[in-house]
C-alpha cells in the first residue's frame, strides 16, 4: 500500500508540473490490482484520462530479457562471469 501512495504522488506531481492530462501505467507494476484501482481513481478525481493495458499485457521484462539472451547465446555472444551486473549501467 505504501508503494502505491508513493507512485501516485509521483504521477500527480509529474502531471501537474507538465500539464499532461493523459496518463498511463504499464509493465509489471501495472498488474497490481490496488495500483490499477488507485490510479483510475486519481485520474478520475483529477479530470485526467487514464490508460491501463489489459492485465494479460502487464508483464515484467523477464521474458524479453530471456529471449534476448537466448538469441545472443545462439549467435555465440557471451559475457564473462567476471562482469558485474548493475541496475544503473550506462547506455552506450
Amino acid at each position: 500500500e505504501r508503494i502505491i501512495t508513493i507512485l501516485l504522488k509521483k504521477y500527480k506531481k509529474a502531471a501537474l508540473q507538465t500539464g499532461i492530462t493523459d496518463l498511463c501505467i504499464a509493465g509489471g507494476v501495472s498488474a497490481n490490482s490496488g495500483l490499477r484501482q488507485a490510479f483510475a481513481q486519481l485520474c478520475e478525481e483529477s479530470g485526467w484520462n487514464s490508460f491501463v493495458p489489459p492485465f494479460e499485457y502487464c508483464t515484467d521484462n523477464a521474458a524479453m530479457i530471456a529471449i534476448t539472451a537466448y538469441y545472443k547465446f545462439s549467435e555465440g555472444q557471451t559475457t564473462p562471469l567476471s562482469v558485474s551486473a548493475s541496475a544503473r549501467a550506462a547506455w552506450d
